[in-house]
């Protein structure tokens, strides 16, 4: 249909595209048409409408001239010789009508705009209608109006505010059984429950058995009726709101009083959970304690819910803002109350059809938050930006051409003003990079690249043919220190990943920690963990920053259990290594970590064109669910695999549409994989105790969550959601999903009671105690 409709804008366009031809046109279509049609083309006394929707848009200028001419006797219709330039203005007309508000000429011209601006703001629309946070109602927002209505229908709406109001805007007084009186938009509803969003652009949620009474209002908020010629002002104003140049566009970015600021986001009230891991540090650890070890086992759901375009088990994690929660799926973004999982908005767009890698499968791992937006990577790897309060489409920018086999997966990250977007493709053959953008408007600020191209510093480290396909994908999202005011983000692996016959040397930044100056992009230190990997072991692990003592003296520490086995602790300031040790038994790739942070290798330990038993396996010992690290214990809680592989390599150059992975690997015959809930002690890396979880071998890829009450949550590799105590892993409770685990849990709060949800195979649940 859009295709359709730009072949009639710009037949438009090529016949008439001044006011002047729009009004000589309505006039000819008044004389000749109106009789039959009415003046407006909505209808007459013989004829029917018009501006049918998609009527137009099935006709281009010359058919529709011709049905002109031809008329169409067997409805009737008698056809007309009408001489140029009378019919250009006749056919401008009739197609200005369903053709959107924002690409057709203002009747009234640019004074007409002008004149309409005045009054938008003079007469209290702005009041209501533009974001911020002295509006009197957050109404809906017309920054867009111009592109998503015609005209005719803009002047409908002016004329009679009440015959069409806008879904999810209708007015309910309610009177609450404890007395309280409320008045505000119902976003939606059933028999159970209501969602309400107040004046002041808020969020609340009730049960139905707490409404005395409710009064549903017929007549829209606007006020006294408009006289013509304010209408048609008016309309012309609107008209040139489409979403990016208009005015109202520019003023979209002031924040309702509702809003999110990075201050919350930095210093998360208790109950809130705000970005990825709850913890902008990265730590996925909760201060609630209100679900302890002594009445777990009373957890229950509360409730469930399907989310739409999930092709695949959902890898994302639900993030809690002020009772409004936001889940995923492929090309797909829900608002939830996060007490009823019942929906608010939903934001979806068709998938593409040629991504590749991860985000073809459907893989996405959540949005970001910040003010009054909602920040998400698309699988074709565009970061766009939606209203928190009605998912709209605030802007979009495109991080990378996904037609070069990048992709998006990860959930942003906002630092201060920016977003931090990565890039997925690192078995595709991709340059990785990280980007930062503004809020916004979503324009670039910087990017850095984790592959230089041929002969850039670091080509040093690349020696071979393979660059720039590099890869080093950015997919996992990083972490952030406010009091170091540094950024902290896991590279991916080379590629191809298990043939480095043509890229000898360390391939920086491949497998790397970076810690990047956010308002620039500047490093200050890398950390590479596996230098010139052949086993596909990126770092995209997640990088926990913690504050405690370290043999006697207080540092800031980085904690991250790697993918190739080892449990790092560097210090964050400088990027020193201060202890590496294994964390799983099945190790045979390396000896250790020497004094200089580099792997001592073992002998006769890397893929081969015959094949080649190699610990850990490809997957890694960990890979990308999220760790937990708990104050009270000092415990670094993840979930942990032991098993081998056999790493084949083959000869592979980069071509366009296949992967780069220059080998492979496959399970050794008879071996169990075994997967491992463990503890690991900060302070000696060593395990202090872990909980098997079977002997169905490994099939599910869930994270962890741990509290101050000592719990802590994961996703059990038989399908149960559990939990343990967290001082000694002491099985607690359990719930059978029979979910395929591909995400990490979280927990939050709604109006004092605790919730912990996760996604769980293609929904979202989440428990709470009983009331």
């Amino acid at each position: 249909m859009r295709l359709t409709l730009l072949v009639v804008l710009f037949a438009v366009a090529a016949s008439a595209q001044s006011a002047a031809d729009l009004a000589a046109g309505r006039a000819q279509f008044e004389s000749r048409c109106g009789g039959c049609h009415g003046g407006d083309g909505k209808g007459g006394p013989r004829a029917p409408d018009v501006v049918t929707p998609g009527f137009a848009q099935r006709r281009d200028a010359d058919q529709v001239k011709e049905l002109i001419r031809k008329g169409v006797p067997d409805r009737g219709m008698p056809g007309f010789e009408v001489p140029e330039p009378a019919l250009g203005q006749l056919v401008a007309f009739y197609l200005s009508l369903t053709a959107p508000a924002s690409q057709t000429p203002p009747l009234g011209g640019e004074a007409g705009v002008a004149d309409g601006e005045k009054l938008f703001f003079s007469s209290g629309c702005a009041n209501c209608h533009v974001r911020s946070a002295e509006a009197k109602v957050i109404g809906p927002d017309l920054s867009s109006i111009g592109a998503d209505r015609t005209r005719g229908e803009i002047v409908a709406s002016l004329e009679d505010p009440s015959a069409r109001i806008e879904p999810g805007y209708e007015v309910v007084s309610l009177t609450l059984r404890d007395g309280e009186k409320l008045r505000a938009f119902a976003r939606n509803r059933s028999l159970f429950d209501l969602q309400l969003q107040t004046f002041d652009g808020r969020f609340r949620f009730l049960d139905m058995d707490d409404v005395a009474s409710a009064t549903w209002e017929e007549k829209s908020l606007m006020g006294s009726k408009l006289t013509p010629g304010a209408v048609e002002v008016l309309a012309d104003f609107l008209s040139r709101q489409d979403g990016k140049t208009g005015k109202l566009a520019s003023l979209r970015a002031g924040g309702s009083s509702g809003a999110l600021p990075f201050s919350r986001i930095v210093e998360p009230e208790a109950g809130q959970w705000p970005t990825y891991n709850g913890d902008i540090r990265g730590n996925r650890h909760s201060s609630l304690t209100q679900i302890t070890p002594e009445n777990v086992k009373e957890l229950r759901p509360a409730w469930v819910i399907r989310v739409p375009n999930a092709p695949r088990d959902l890898e994302m994690t639900p993030l809690v803002s002020d009772g409004v929660m936001y889940v995923t799926a492929a090309n797909t973004v829900m608002a939830l109350d996060a007490e009823h999982g019942r929906e608010i908005w939903t934001w979806q767009r068709p998938r593409t059809p040629d991504a590749m890698g991860d985000a073809r499968t459907g893989a996405n791992r959540g949005v970001g938050l910040a003010g009054d937006k909602v920040f998400y990577a698309t699988d074709d790897a565009h970061l766009v930006a939606l209203d928190r309060l009605t998912g709209r489409l605030l802007w979009e920018t495109e991080m990378a051409d996904h037609r070069e086999h990048y992709g998006g997966t990860l959930a942003p990250l906002v630092v201060k003003d920016l977003v931090l977007g990565g890039v997925g493709g690192g078995d595709e053959g991709i340059r990785g990079f990280l980007a930062a953008y503004d809020v916004n408007t979503g324009a670039e600020r910087w990017r850095f690249w984790t592959v230089p191209l041929p002969g850039e510093p670091l080509s040093e480290t690349w020696k071979g043919s393979v660059l720039p396909h590099g890869c080093g994908g950015t997919w996992l999202t990083g972490t952030y220190d406010a009091e170091l005011d540094t950024l902290y983000w896991p590279v991916g692996n080379p590629c191809p990943d298990m043939n480095g016959d043509e890229r000898e040397g360390d391939n920086l930044y491949s497998d790397s920690m970076l810690a990047l100056d956010p308002d620039t992009g500047k490093l200050k230190w890398h950390y590479q963990y596996t230098p010139h990997d052949e086993f596909d072991w990126d770092a995209n692990q997640t990088p926990v920053l913690v504050d405690r003592d370290w043999q006697g003296k207080p540092r800031k520490l980085l904690l991250h259990a790697n993918r190739n086995g080892f449990f790092y602790v560097l210090d964050r300031v400088t990027g020193e290594l201060l202890r590496a040790e294994p964390f799983v038994e099945k190790m045979t790739w390396a000896e250790r970590i020497d004094e200089n942070g580099r792997p001592v290798l073992a002998d006769d330990q890397r893929p081969t064109f015959a094949g080649n038993i190699v610990c850990p396996g490809m997957a890694g010992a960990a890979n990308w669910p999220s760790p937990a690290y708990d104050p009270r214990t000092g415990l670094f809680v993840i979930q942990a695999t032991e098993y081998c592989q056999i790493y084949n390599k083959r000869e592979e150059t980069w071509q366009q549409g296949k992967g780069f992975f220059g080998g492979s690997a496959k399970n050794v015959p008879g071996e169990k994989k075994k997967r491992y809930l463990r503890a690991l002690s900060v302070d000696t890396g060593k395990v202090e105790w872990d909980v098997y979880q079977g002997d169905g071998g490994w099939r599910t890829w869930g994270g962890v969550l741990s509290t101050d009450s000592g719990l802590v949550f994961y996703g059990d590799d038989s399908g149960a959601f559990a939990a343990v105590r967290s001082s000694n892993g002491e099985r607690l409770w359990h719930f059978n999903m029979d979910a395929m685990w591909h995400s990490s849990p979280m927990t939050y709060t709604v109006n004092g009671k605790q919730y912990v949800a996760t996604s769980a195979s293609r929904g979202v649940v989440a428990f709470a105690l009983p009331d």
